[in-house]
């Protein structure tokens, strides 16, 4: 909860930055505008035809403005019903001037009873909603001066396309103004975090790492069970270095053979799950070490969050059962390919390959590895899993999923939990 406040106060601040000079000049503006328009009306006072109920109307708007200049003093103070009863008064003025004024008047290009002041309401709109708001106020003014001259002489129809021109193009400004300002915080907040990532990174190199790398030797130099810890630790070693260079990476568990039913590798939480595409090389990235060779393009395979999960998890499947079924002493490759409507993972080993109809035994019996962690996955996102063995030269798996692809709601839930 003070995170999320802080952030809001934060957010607040950096619209108050480019917002608040537009806030204190329609400040200044209603201010200057209000007795400019006094000025107009004082001394004609007596020409008015109800000169009782003009002075009656320019006390209301005198007071109004006096006792409202500063909930224009920023975006938060002056909020939507302000503005509907802003715009009011000054649309009501401009229809009373049609009844309190002579048609003498009015024919010979008299003034308004609000006069300029009115383009003040308009632009409070035009700061606060943006475009759109200002030329729907702007629309309402013009209707009502045509009322009140019953038609637009010239003078009045370049009044109206002004402040409808203006207005309009100062929303325009304030809404690019407002996504140029998230688009800054955006980064700010994607440079904070790599400064503490590259932070951490340091400290852990400094201590972590180096404790690994060592336990890793020494357990090479001892041999026996030692250096099986040691190969551990090496294998941690780079998975933990790819970790502090590229984010947060989905785990992987072990599993069975492939004719034997896996124990599911770990997907990424749907909590965690970035929104919009990701780099599937950062997701594959833990798979590489001393016996798993990746090979990928130089530039990011984006893919949607969820199917580059998911593909990730297949080619874990595909690497847990060359783990266990190929023998300790087997290697295997990793290839990406980015296309431009699919991405191909290759997965690839030396070891003994399956036999031919082993597969299909194994699925009649139910064993159901292949059919369901890899061909289910891959079927899931609407792409395919081709898998080809040959005794004694190794196992080849070609994972194939279109750019388009997507992971039915209900499934990825039931992975989830």
């Amino acid at each position: 909860m003070t995170d999320g406040a802080e952030g809001t106060g934060r957010s607040a601040r950096v619209r108050m930055s480019v917002e608040l000079p537009l806030w204190r000049a329609l400040t200044g503006y209603r201010l200057v505008t209000l007795c400019y328009a006094l000025a107009l009306f004082i001394p004609n006072y007596h020409d008015y035809a109800h000169p009782l109920g003009a002075a009656l109307y320019m006390g209301v708007l005198t007071l109004w403005t006096l006792a409202t200049w500063n909930r224009v003093s920023s975006a938060e103070r002056c909020n939507g019903c302000f503005l509907v009863v802003d715009l009011g008064i000054a649309l009501t003025g401009i229809l009373l001037t049609g009844v309190l004024d002579t048609r003498f008047r009015i024919e010979d290009g008299a003034a308004t009873l609000p006069s300029v002041w009115t383009a003040g309401a308009v632009l409070g709109c035009a700061i606060k909603g943006g475009w759109r708001w200002a030329a729907g106020a702007a629309t309402l003014v013009a209707l009502a001066n045509t009322v009140e001259r019953e038609g637009l002489p010239r003078d009045t129809l370049h009044d109206v396309l002004l402040v409808w021109v203006a207005s309009i193009a100062i929303g325009y400004v304030v809404e690019v103004a407002r996504v140029s300002e998230r688009t800054l915080a955006r980064a700010l907040q994607i440079e904070a975090a790599n400064r503490e990532r590259e932070r951490l990174a340091r400290d852990i190199h400094d201590s972590v790492l180096q404790v690994l790398a060592m336990v890793q030797r020494r357990g090479a130099a001892l041999g026996g069970e030692a250096a099986e810890l040691g190969r551990m630790a090496g294998e941690q070693e780079i998975a933990l270095r790819t970790l502090v260079a590229g984010g947060l990476l989905p785990p992987r568990r072990p599993s069975g053979p492939f004719t034997d039913t896996p124990a599911d590798p770990l997907p990424v939480p749907a909590a965690r799950l970035p929104e919009g595409p990701c780099d599937l090389r950062a997701l594959l990235a833990p798979c590489a070490g001393p016996a798993v060779t990746l090979s990928a393009p130089g530039t990011p395979v984006l893919l949607e969050a969820a199917a580059a999960a998911e593909l990730a998890a297949a080619v874990g499947a595909a690497l847990d059962n060359v783990e266990r079924h190929a023998g300790p002493d087997a290697r295997a490759w990793i290839l990406v390919e980015d296309e431009p409507d699919q991405v191909i993972v290759t997965v690839r080993d030396d070891g003994p390959g399956i036999a031919e109809g082993r597969l299909a035994d194994a699925e009649r019996e139910g064993r159901m590895g292949v059919a369901l962690s890899i061909r289910g996955r891959l079927r899931d996102l609407g792409g395919t899993a081709e898998l080809v063995s040959v005794p004694g030269q190794g196992t080849e798996v070609e994972l194939t999923v279109p750019r388009k692809s997507t992971v039915p709601r209900k499934s990825t839930e039931e992975r989830v939990r």
